[in-house]
């Protein structure tokens, strides 16, 4: 079963300023919860992303246990939106949808985030006893983070 989770932002400032800060791998540790001990693995992390870019993370998400996480820039249109996917990490499918709208005083900024944990009905009961739970701890952390930055 694949799983799904939405969020929508409205961030009042100009899309470019949104999507160049979005843009930047080495921001991801700026709206990601201390206790996960993001750190990028890859060489560039100030490169802006483009399609085919791999970045490699370490994070520790489940009772600070260190993970590998790889993913892929799949999709780029300036300004209006990207999609990274795991190519190594722990999810069976994860494939996240980062998309811009620009609205009348700022960018209307919405994540689909669509995900799979392997192992089956364990995974699925994972799933809706922890795993959902934790994502949108960690996608509610991101809203607040970006609320500071940019909604002051």
């Amino acid at each position: 079963m694949i799983h799904q989770i939405r969020q929508e932002q409205f961030i009042n400032a100009k899309i470019e300023d949104v999507w160049d800060f979005v843009t930047s791998p080495s921001n991801l540790k700026k709206i990601t919860p201390e206790y996960m001990n993001f750190v990028i693995k890859s060489k560039n992390p100030n490169e802006k992303i483009y399609p085919g870019m791999i970045i490699c993370y370490k994070v520790s998400p489940i009772l600070k246990i260190p993970t590998t996480w790889v993913t892929e820039i799949t999709h780029v249109k300036k300004n209006e939106f990207f999609v990274d996917e795991q190519r190594i990490g722990p999810y069976k499918i994860w494939h996240h949808e980062h998309l811009f709208r620009e609205e009348k005083n700022g960018v209307m900024m919405i994540d689909i985030i669509s995900y799979k944990l392997p192992f089956g009905i364990i995974g699925r009961l994972i799933n809706y006893l922890f795993i959902k739970k934790k994502l949108n701890n960690i996608f509610n952390y991101r809203y607040e983070k970006m609320n500071e930055l940019f909604n002051k």
